[in-house]
């Protein structure tokens, strides 16, 4: 059985582990015909660093060891490239949380879900998207229970497909 992960914010020392996942990523997803999702060294050195400035990236730990074997981006607030929606729209127009950049060794099992838990338990909206041809992390997000919604378009202007997650608040009717 594998040990629970542990989820906690990256600091500047863990970004050397950020980056080999990243590159790990990389070449998984050229390898399951993903070639172009994060091609030219996407993402980067700069962007690890601003992301953990600002409090927003994460690494995932095994429970029994202090190893680095995933990381996200979850940003609670405005995405900017959300605002723009094709094809479909999102279900709900309130406060969310959304989730980048997950990756993980290649190695450990269920960094996605442990990644999905961690940001449900902080806002009851989620908001990800991901490449066409990311079959893996696709899967991951639908078994999850997210919805798809339509089509975004990043900072470079690639389409990705996006979805959403709802979950009952207290708060709400």
């Amino acid at each position: 059985m594998t040990p629970p992960l542990l989820i906690r914010k990256a600091n500047s020392r863990d970004l050397s582990a950020i980056l080999n996942l990243f590159e790990t990523a990389r070449r998984f997803m050229a390898a399951n015909g993903n070639p172009s999702q994060w091609d030219e060294g996407y993402p980067n050195a700069d962007i690890v660093r601003t992301d953990i400035a600002h409090g927003n990236c994460y690494v995932c730990t095994p429970a029994d060891r202090p190893t680095i074997v995933g990381t996200f981006v979850f940003i609670l607030g405005e995405e900017p490239t959300y605002r723009l929606i094709e094809q479909g729209h999102w279900h709900a127009d309130r406060p969310y949380g959304t989730i980048h950049r997950i990756a993980s060794d290649g190695h450990t099992h269920g960094i996605a879900r442990a990644t999905f838990d961690y940001c449900a338990a902080q806002t009851d909206y989620l908001r990800i998207d991901t490449h066409a041809d990311n079959r893996p992390m696709l899967r991951a997000i639908t078994r999850y229970g997210f919805r798809p919604c339509g089509i975004i378009y990043v900072r470079d202007g690639s389409p990705r497909l996006s979805f959403d997650l709802e979950r009952p608040s207290a708060g709400r009717p």
